[in-house]
């Protein structure tokens, strides 16, 4: 069965931390113990949150000595953000309809 990685990503992005640990990557690779800093939970629930981002493909996780960095691959929000774009033109036609509709309530006001 062919692994459903968008739904994979979505799920990873569901949780606020994974969220933020994603933001901080961002800027750039961090540390594990860099990583958990900011929150207050866990070194091993950091892990687990860590674990389920790398299974969805949203960080890759290295070696290098005893550090070991954590580092952002974007892929996955690439495909999630192709797939939301496909959604764009519903967005914007409704967005359209509702504007013409508001110039028939208020014709008196001008075009910006």
């Amino acid at each position: 069965m062919e692994r459903d990685t968008l739904s994979t990503t979505f799920a990873a992005l569901a949780d606020p931390t994974r969220r933020a640990i994603l933001a901080r990557l961002a800027a750039g690779e961090a540390s594990v113990t860099e990583l958990a800093a900011p929150f207050s939970i866990s070194l091993p629930a950091i892990t687990k949150h860590l674990k389920v981002l790398e299974g969805a493909g949203l960080i890759r996780r290295g070696r290098q000595a005893q550090w070991r960095p954590c580092t952002l691959d974007a892929q996955p929000l690439r495909d999630v953000a192709d797939w939301v774009q496909q959604y764009r033109k519903f967005w914007d036609h409704n967005f359209d309809r509702l504007e013409e509709y508001l110039r028939e309530m208020h014709p008196q006001e001008k075009k910006s």
